[in-house]
């Protein structure tokens, strides 16, 4: 029986977040200071008092999530992860779950990763939005005959794929998966294209920290996001970490291979249930719990 550790991403955010994590440990009360020290403001206040809109500042989201769920792993007495996974962002927080990324080195990627995002979305006013009820095939197809920018970029579940692009891609690829049968075409309320190739100049300045960043042996594997595969290699793992800005998070296939690696337990680290509700939607026999 394997346990497998899974991350979740931007969206899980929740006022007070972090809060009991804090006044249960002393462990998180030093890492929480530690991470007011690295990042030069108060982020715990921010997490712990702030209302549902200031920790939707892109500054604080990535941050937020990447704190509640790496510190949530560090407090847990048997935290002991055969392999681990993140949605997006979560990969961060799963490289440092299995050791192969430090805390501070975490946060600092996490930090630079969400102000890199904030500039690529600045150049390029763009959105991304959810396609309920159609194949991945059906999606795939429609979206390469826009003559727009945009793409698949999140495979959270079968019949369920997030799409990403410019804005008028994302307005004619709607209007087309709709008429393609699509239950619903939802755009979301984001800041702009992830996991696109418009998120090309954040990926090429992240490139430049994650070299410059030290990634240490992994206890156990990580599988990416980018090729739903497990690695333990740190140059490919950072390779991978650089690529997934601009590719699709492939979530289902993801789970499905942990599965078929023994993944018995999927076990969510960090704030909400989204993605214990995606693995069951992947794969309806497996156990899933939050930490």
């Amino acid at each position: 029986m394997k346990k497998a550790y899974i991350f979740p991403g931007q969206g899980s955010q929740f006022p007070g977040m972090g809060k009991e994590l804090y006044d249960s440990s002393d462990e998180a009360k030093k890492l929480f200071a530690s991470a007011n020290e690295i990042l030069g403001f108060d982020i715990s206040d921010i997490m712990f008092n702030g209302t549902a809109e200031a920790l939707k500042q892109t500054k604080v989201t990535q941050p937020s999530i990447f704190l509640h769920s790496v510190i949530l792993a560090k407090v847990t007495e048997d935290f002991e992860p055969d392999m681990v996974a993140g949605h997006s962002l979560g990969e961060l927080s799963a490289l440092v779950g299995n050791g192969a990324l430090s805390f501070e080195d975490g946060l600092k990627l996490v930090s630079k990763r969400a102000m890199a995002m904030q500039k690529a979305c600045e150049i390029n006013p763009s959105g991304m939005a959810a396609i309920l009820g159609l194949d991945d095939e059906v999606v795939e197809k429609i979206c390469a005959e826009i003559d727009e920018i945009v793409v698949p970029a999140n495979y959270n579940c079968p019949g369920q794929l997030v799409i990403s692009g410019s804005n008028k891609g994302i307005e004619i690829a709607c209007e087309r998966l709709k008429e393609a049968g699509a239950k619903r075409a939802l755009p979301l309320p984001v800041g702009g294209a992830f996991h696109s190739p418009l998120m090309e100049p954040a990926r090429m300045e992240l490139a430049e920290a994650i070299k410059e960043t030290q990634f240490n042996q992994p206890i156990c594997p990580v599988y990416q996001n980018v090729n739903a595969l497990p690695s333990t290699d740190t140059e490919e793992i950072k390779e991978n970490l650089i690529a997934q800005l601009t590719a699709p998070v492939r979530w289902s296939q993801l789970v499905q291979k942990m599965v078929s690696d023994n993944g018995t337990v999927f076990i969510e680290c960090g704030p909400g249930k989204v993605l214990q509700g995606l693995v069951k939607k992947i794969y309806r026999e497996v156990e899933v719990e939050g930490v």
